[in-house]
């Protein structure tokens, strides 16, 4: 069931739900777009949008822009996971961090307050991604490279930057139970895991034969640690056995019949993942133990299919057949709220 949609004033890429109490309700949808002044001068704008979203209103109040802050082409944002914290990666080369504030202490309105924000790299930042305690982020450049960047009190701060790929890095993951691992994608088609208690990071493995084209993302199984996904332009999603650090075996692979550049693990069901396939729009796939199927499509979308979350609902309406997703795509410039239909048959 469609909740709502909103046309933005830019290419939308990205959309992350807060997973922090008192702000569930908060959805923010970022833009990047490239602005051509003359044929020398080109600018890479960006906006980060809050919106409200609430399935239990009436129709017109379920999607509401509350706040939208300019900035640069965004590429990639993420809310901490202690804390009502956003950080953005743009095509500046910088990583910014955004506080999620009450506007005059209501439980409905929303801004964000800059933080503080620090320069990354000369290249742009592709992707970023927080550790588990929040005290480190790690940020995919477009030149091959990874950077671990430290949170201090005020100030982001670069602990490490290392060429890890040959083309751009379009994502980086800490490993949720082994903080000191860090794994990458990247656009050279290889898959890789790092060891951050060494300096520079060193290498425990680097698979470049699984995938045909770039690896776009990665995510892992939030009750089994040793089970891993990737999603490559290829359009397979991978699912991948990691008990083996050294050597992970891939386990199953499942064609989702466009470029698998986002995977997001339901909240609450620890199986099922919402897919943005670029080419082919959204997926809901059922990711079990024995085999990888497609639950349930998602077409209504007319451009290339980025940004995909899952809300996390509180109290009584969080159950898995009141899922609600947020979906974007990026020429059209369109934002989507809905209800899955078939989570009710798990």
């Amino acid at each position: 069931m469609d909740l709502g949609s909103c046309y933005l004033g830019g290419n939308v890429d990205a959309v992350e739900f807060c997973p922090h109490r008192p702000f569930r309700h908060v959805l923010a949808a970022a833009t990047y777009t490239l602005q051509e002044q003359n044929e020398e001068l080109q600018d890479r704008a960006g906006t980060v949008s809050l919106f409200s979203v609430d399935a239990d209103e009436d129709t017109s109040q379920r999607l509401r822009l509350l706040h939208t802050v300019e900035t640069a082409g965004v590429f990639d944002m993420k809310w901490s996971p202690v804390e009502p914290l956003l950080a953005q990666a743009d095509a500046h080369g910088r990583l910014v961090l955004w506080r999620l504030e009450q506007e005059d202490g209501s439980d409905k309105d929303a801004v964000l307050r800059d933080v503080c924000s620090g320069d990354i790299s000369s290249s742009m930042c592709l992707f970023v991604d927080w550790n588990q305690t929040a005290e480190s982020l790690s940020v995919g450049l477009s030149d091959g490279s990874l950077s671990v960047v430290s949170m201090r009190e005020d100030r982001l701060e670069v602990s490490e930057q290392w060429s890890a790929h040959q083309y751009e890095v379009w994502t980086c993951y800490f490993d949720r139970a082994k903080p000191q691992l860090l794994y990458s994608g990247s656009d050279d088609c290889s898959f890789s895991c790092w060891d951050l208690r060494q300096s520079p990071s060193n290498v425990v493995f680097q698979n470049k034969k699984s995938h045909n084209m770039g690896v776009c993302c990665i995510a892992q199984n939030p009750l089994e640690g040793n089970m891993l996904l990737t999603g490559s332009y290829d359009e397979f999603l991978r699912v991948w056995d990691m008990r083996s650090m050294m050597k992970p075996v891939n386990v199953k692979s499942l064609n989702l019949g466009g470029g698998v550049w986002r995977i997001k693990y339901h909240p609450l069901i620890a199986d099922v993942v919402l897919a943005a396939c670029m080419h082919n729009g959204f997926a809901i796939v059922k990711v079990g133990s024995k085999d990888a199927t497609v639950m349930e499509t998602y077409c209504r979308h007319e451009s290339l299919a980025y940004g995909a979350d899952w809300q996390r609902r509180d109290g009584a309406v969080q159950n898995r057949n009141s899922s609600v997703v947020a979906t974007c795509s990026f020429y059209d410039r369109l934002l989507r709220v809905w209800q899955p239909e078939n989570l009710d048959s798990l």
